[in-house]
Parts: C-alpha cells; structure tokens; sequence
C-alpha cells in the first residue's frame, strides 16, 4: 500500500481521543511520525501505544495550546524527537453550551481561547520554523490543517461561542493560506460531522451516531474524516490551499464560503427612503443562506 505521509511527521492537538486520535492512528498508518498533543495524559499515552504497538512511531506531548510560549514544546519534541516537522493538525476543542443570553464571560472566554487562540499558538511557532527553512532554501512542503464546524460555517443556536471561535477559524484558514504559501507552507480547514465525546453529549446526538450493531457502514465513525487529514497532510496536496472541507461519513465537499453579490449601485448616496425600495430589490436576488442549526 503507498504510503502517503511516509517519514513526514505531524503534530496532533486534542489527539488522546475522538477525530484527533483518529486522525492520529490513520496518518500512522500511512508512515507519519506523530506528536500527540492533549491534555488528558492517560489517554494520549494509550493512543502512543496503540500506534506503536502497530509499529508506528508516536510521541506523547502534554503543551498547553492555549500559552503561547508553552505550546512551542510541541514544535520543539517535534524536531528533537524526529527531526523535522512537516504539518500541524489543529483539533483540539472544547464546548460551554449556552442560549446567548445566558452565556457567561467564562464560557465566551474558554471557548475562543482553546478554539481560536489554540488554532494560532502551535501554529505560529511551525510557521516560524518553515520560514527559517525557506529563507535558507531548505522548504520542506509544510501543511497546517485547521478544524472548523458547520456551526462555524452557519451558526447553531445555542453555541453562539463555538460558532463564533470555529467561524473565526475559517477567516484564520483564508489568510493563513494568503501569507504562507511563499514559505511552501498550505493551510486548508476541515468541517467535520462525526462520533465524538462532544457531539454524543447529549443524548439524542449519542443516539443517533451510535455505531451499528449489524456490522453495516459505521457512518458516524471518526476514521471516516482522518483519510482527507492524511492527504491534506502529504506531500500530494501541494496544489490545494485556503479551502474548508466539509467530511461526513463517506461524503466529501467544499464549504463556498462569502461571495459578493451584484448589488444595486445608486450612484450617489442613499437615503432611508430610496433604500427602502432597493432592498426589497436586494434581497429578492440573494441566494439564500443555509439554516442554522437548530431552526
């Protein structure tokens, strides 16, 4: 079987369980060295066994996403332990489930800061390493591959912190694509619907994404996303760069993000009389925008 990361080796943030772990054992699989980043040590430990029990090559690492300066040990074990780093897979989330108007400064605050400022911290420090290699003409085809949510693409009533961090995620995704790719680094996003400890949560969603019991295609596996993390990661993927892809079960798409529409030019300044007219115009022209989740 071809290999498609052979020898390239990743860093995997939130990797002790659910998409991260996944991620992690399939791009093992095909002959990356990986960092498995988490807070849960117990947990990440037991994945570094797996992966090494299979003979792959699998490292633990306990840096916290969310400081700035503790999170380049990751970068650092990376390079010490392997050598080299090649991509930086931004899994790690968390959730603090509120309707806006009960949400507190606290859930608002650990939501963005592990979603977002956990997407920036690991990154930064990788990109840093690239742009040495580059400046030094020793580029090594890097790849960061971002995790965003369809709340983040459309919103979900009732995580108005979430969609907000995973929104700000694909913006993040869209300029880091803009700026890196002189270092020969691409940065794409994926918006992933599957079986983890935070989508079975809640008991209706557990129910509805248990795994089958009659052997039947397990839909709502996590290792049904890792395959398009693995080749985001390869060196294949060089070509691709600044899209969201949308994985679910055995479904692939892209997320066509903002677009700008013809719009109604006046020609002069508007005023509330003569705009009341055109916008019913305005909007009579729109494409419509998806639901939110939860209407």
């Amino acid at each position: 079987m071809h290999k498609f990361c052979q020898d390239r080796v990743v860093i995997i943030t939130g990797a002790g369980g659910g998409l991260g772990a996944a991620h992690a054992r399939v791009l093992a699989s095909h002959g990356a060295k990986v960092v498995i980043n988490d807070i849960n040590q117990g947990a990440a430990q037991q994945v570094v066994q797996e992966i090494v029990s299979s003979g792959g090559e699998a490292v633990y690492n306990s840096a916290n996403i969310t400081d700035f300066a503790d999170s380049k040990r990751s970068v650092d074990q990376a390079i010490s332990e392997f050598g080299a780093l090649h991509a930086v897979v931004n899994n790690a989330g968390n959730n603090r489930d509120r309707m806006f108007a009960s949400l507190s400064e606290e859930d608002w605050d650990a939501v963005i800061s592990v979603h977002l400022k956990g997407h920036f911290c690991t990154s930064r420090h990788a990109v840093q390493y690239w742009r040495d290699l580059a400046k030094n003409g020793e580029g090594l085809a890097g790849r960061i591959v971002n995790t965003t949510s369809g709340a983040g693409l459309q919103g979900s009533v009732g995580q108005s912190n979430y969609a907000a961090a995973k929104a700000g995620i694909c913006a993040l995704t869209l300029n880091q694509a803009a700026e890196l790719g002189r270092y020969g680094v691409t940065v794409n996003a994926i918006a992933p619907a599957a079986r983890t400890g935070m989508t079975t949560a809640v008991a209706s969603m557990a129910a509805r994404m248990a795994k089958p019991e009659d052997g039947s295609f397990d839909y709502w596996a996590p290792e049904n996303v890792s395959p398009l993390v693995a080749w985001l990661c390869s060196e294949n993927s060089s070509h691709v760069s600044g899209r969201i892809f949308e994985a679910e079960g055995g479904k692939l798409s892209i997320a066509d993000g903002w677009r700008t529409t013809e719009g109604i030019d006046n020609g002069q300044q508007w005023t509330p009389e003569t705009l009341d007219i055109a916008m019913n115009n305005l909007l009579a022209s729109e494409a419509p925008a998806q639901n939110v989740y939860g209407t």
